[in-house]
């Protein structure tokens, strides 16, 4: 007789593909926009969520939830290499999820009819093969351009963007980031497609000057972190405002990672804790010419 463990107690876990938009279609027709905020815990962002305290976002969230997922890498650098191959975050249940984007290699499980199929190494340079201006408006350190290591992620754009003020260590970071995206969009013919990514450096710490009250000494928390998402909030109208004002936008909005503020005594990322590993994850449609400011 077999030992119990080796005997199953449930079916194998469901492996009927995920509905995704048919992405052979949508390239080349609609424009798209990837927005990661940069550090977002998936707790965080539906607690603020459920509470009502991001109603921009919220109300483009698929039935006004976040979905959790796991990200590809355990801080900015790891993650975004991965996402810009085709590895968004995976969903946060058992079974093989079709991507929505994916480099041709033999073997691969995840790869389905809706998939689009590049054959160049990474996403960007595959849309711009299609005719896409790719933009990237940079945001934490491995966007500043200032060396080798900060020049790989944006070098895989045609145009990519990055100011001081777009940094950790503005207070309004996400503002001057939206501004210099509309800039970009006013800029480009109507008939050229883009292909816009934001990363957004708010949420990364120091966060601690987006919490009324708080002080440089007492540092970051959770609720700063929660207050920078907040901050964040206030301003993402204009981005999508100005991401869909061509044409209807494909959008992807999601965290790269989490970060730690003391959970089981971690701190900080780059390291494997549920706080790291599991983050919020939505695409939708931005209809062309839709209000997306909050009534």
């Amino acid at each position: 007789m077999h030992p119990p463990e080796l005997t199953p107690a449930h079916p194998p876990a469901d492996t009927t593909p995920d509905v995704i938009p048919d992405m052979t279609e949508v390239v080349g027709r609609d424009d798209l926009l990837l927005v990661t905020l940069d550090t977002l815990r998936h707790d965080v962002a539906s607690e603020l969520a459920a509470e009502g305290r991001i109603p921009h976002l919220a109300r483009h969230l698929p039935g006004g939830r976040w979905e959790e997922r796991h990200a590809p890498g355990s801080f900015t650098y790891a993650s975004h290499q991965a996402m810009f191959a085709g590895f968004l975050p995976t969903p946060a249940t058992p079974g093989r999820h079709p991507r929505l984007f994916a480099g041709r290699f033999g073997g691969s499980e995840t790869t389905a009819g809706r998939t689009y199929v590049f054959d160049t190494p990474d996403l960007p340079s595959a849309l711009a093969a299609a005719g896409y201006r790719t933009v990237c408006v940079g945001g934490v350190g491995f966007f500043n351009k200032r060396g080798a290591l900060g020049s790989v992620l944006p070098g895989m754009f045609q145009e990519s963007h990055w100011e001081p003020e777009f940094g950790v260590a503005s207070p309004t970071s996400f503002e001057a980031q939206v501004t210099r995206a509309e800039q970009v969009v006013a800029g480009l013919p109507p008939e050229r497609r883009l292909f816009l990514f934001v990363n957004v450096a708010a949420l990364h710490q120091p966060n601690w000057f987006h919490l009324p009250g708080a002080t440089r000494e007492a540092g970051d928390s959770r609720a700063s972190h929660a207050a920078a998402l907040t901050y964040v909030d206030r301003h993402i109208g204009r981005l999508f405002a100005a991401a869909s004002s061509r044409r209807r936008c494909f959008t992807i909005v999601c965290s790269d990672h989490g970060t730690a503020y003391g959970d089981d005594g971690w701190t900080g990322h780059r390291l494997a804790h549920e706080s790291v590993w599991t983050v919020p994850y939505a695409h939708f449609f931005l209809e062309n010419g839709a209000l997306h400011e909050h009534h």
